[in-house]
């Protein structure tokens, strides 16, 4: 028998994936009510199917690898990965699919959970369909925060919708390693998974519309290239799928422009993700499209949805990490709804009237200068803030400097170690605007980068920030002399 239940909390956020929960444990922090409204595991795609899992394939290969290039570590290593073994690593870190820890994290922090698919019905006001058969009708005091994450987009090949693919949810819960796998795209996840189910002993092909990691700069992005095919991938980039079908075996096969062909067991459809907003109610507050598709959400700097109803003189719709639609990370994700959550709690008091100033504790500043991201390939690829074509397309007066990474530190990191840096720079305040590094290990650079770009830090003070010897850091100094200084 199922009941109808009427509820009021303070905050209703609808996801309970790692950005759901964050926003949750701030306003909770700042003295509200919250509830997590989740239909499937309370964690969400990065602790099961995403970051998580797909790290955990891609480190042992990584680690065998790096022994590899070292003599005297080198001669012993004489087995290659157990994929067993692997495969249960990967398990442990996704609690078997299992959300109890989860869940006691969030009832510990004093946050209430409903399972069940919840959608918006009103200015605050919120329907779950619970998993338990009960219905729910919802009802915030101050805010509802979208924290529904994304989904993968699937290209329109002729034959995909009629096989049996993969996305990367399957790719990264795989229990058995194909012998053969294609990968449609040449973006970060495809990329990844492709050298993680080589070095794992799969036969892997990628085919990507355009070329391999194309939002990095070429070099850094030709190293991972090089990663690849060291490891046996077999790379169609700049090159269309017309078409799949399924063989009599059940294998598929991709008909490729140009007339080729490639036959594979199984196929990873990695092109992409989009905003998961479809189904929640955007209509019913005045968020419909003109064709018929999900409105691509607009937010302010503190996640406030722009053009809900009442939204402006009232706030009380958010969206934050993927469903925002902003910067598809989940660390970026976790952080805007640290500043979210600060923000509508800080409403709710009346001690925050209006956008939050840049980089409050209440705004995402940091999404438009200075996103960190790293391709945990091997070798490893990172950046944070613009590219010096970013960096020219919104009106600074940019320059760059690039080189090999060729310190000390990385001739004893590995033999024969290929890198490569660069930095862009501010010219009219002589700060940096980007950074990128390329080569084994190299995202611990990653975060010294993250801070001198969100700090401003002055070039000629960064000279002063003297790396220790001899580590591949020391590349930071060989920029800077070569940039002048």
């Amino acid at each position: 028998m199922t009941a109808h239940f009427e509820r009021e909390f303070d905050v209703i956020v609808i996801g309970a994936g790692a950005v759901g929960e964050n926003v949750a444990e701030r306003v909770v922090r700042g003295g509200l009510t919250a509830v997590l409204v989740e239909a499937e595991l309370v964690g969400g795609e990065c602790s099961y199917w995403a970051c998580m899992p797909s790290k955990a394939l891609l480190r042992p290969g990584t680690a065998l690898h790096g022994a590899q290039t070292v003599p005297g570590a080198e001669e012993a290593v004489t087995r290659v990965l157990d994929a067993a073994a692997v495969l249960k690593r990967r398990d442990y870190f996704t609690s078997n699919w299992q959300d109890d820890s989860q869940v006691k994290w969030v009832e510990d922090t004093g946050i209430e959970l409903i399972r069940g698919h919840g959608w918006i019905t009103g200015a605050r006001r919120a329907e779950v369909a619970g998993v338990d058969g009960n219905s729910y009708a919802l009802v915030a005091r101050h805010a509802v925060v979208l924290a529904t994450g994304s989904r993968p987009t699937i290209p329109p090949i002729e034959g995909l919708e009629e096989v049996d693919y993969w996305t990367t949810r399957e790719a990264t819960s795989a229990h058995e390693i194909p012998a053969r796998l294609g990968v449609l795209g040449g973006g970060v996840a495809g990329t990844e998974l492709a050298q993680a189910f080589a070095r794992l002993g799969s036969a892997v092909t990628v085919v990507a519309r355009g070329g391999l990691l194309g939002a990095f700069p070429a070099p850094a992005a030709e190293l991972v290239q090089a990663g690849l095919r060291a490891d046996g991938v077999e790379l169609h980039l700049r090159t269309g799928t017309q078409s799949v079908h399924e063989n009599d075996d059940g294998s598929l096969t991709l008909a490729l422009d140009g007339g080729g062909s490639v036959t594979v067991d199984k196929l990873l459809v990695a092109t992409g993700r989009h905003p998961a907003v479809e189904g929640i109610g955007l209509e019913s507050v005045g968020l419909s499209a003109d064709d018929g598709k999900p409105p691509r959400l607009k937010t302010d700097a503190s996640g406030l949805v722009r053009g809900a109803d009442g939204n402006d003189s009232s706030p009380w719709l958010y969206a934050v990490g993927d469903a925002a639609g902003k910067v598809l990370l989940t660390h970026q994700g976790k952080y805007e709804a640290r500043a979210t959550g600060d923000a509508i709690a800080a409403r709710a008091k009346g001690t925050l009237t209006g956008e939050p100033a840049p980089w409050s504790r209440y705004a995402q500043t940091a999404d438009e200068h200075a996103v960190p991201n790293v391709v945990f390939t091997d070798p490893e690829l990172a950046n944070v803030g613009r590219s010096l074509e970013q960096a020219e397309r919104d009106g600074y007066r940019a320059t760059s400097v690039q080189l090999p990474i060729q310190v000390a530190g990385s001739s004893l990191h590995s033999e024969h170690y290929k890198g490569w840096a660069q930095l862009v720079v501010d010219e009219d305040r002589k700060v940096l605007l980007g950074a990128t590094f390329a080569g084994p290990d190299v995202a611990e650079l990653l975060h010294a980068a993250t801070i001198a770009v969100v700090g401003e830090v002055p070039l000629d003070r960064l000279w002063h920030a003297v790396p220790s010897y001899p580590t591949i850091s020391e590349v930071w100094l060989r920029l800077l002399e070569d940039y002048g200084l």
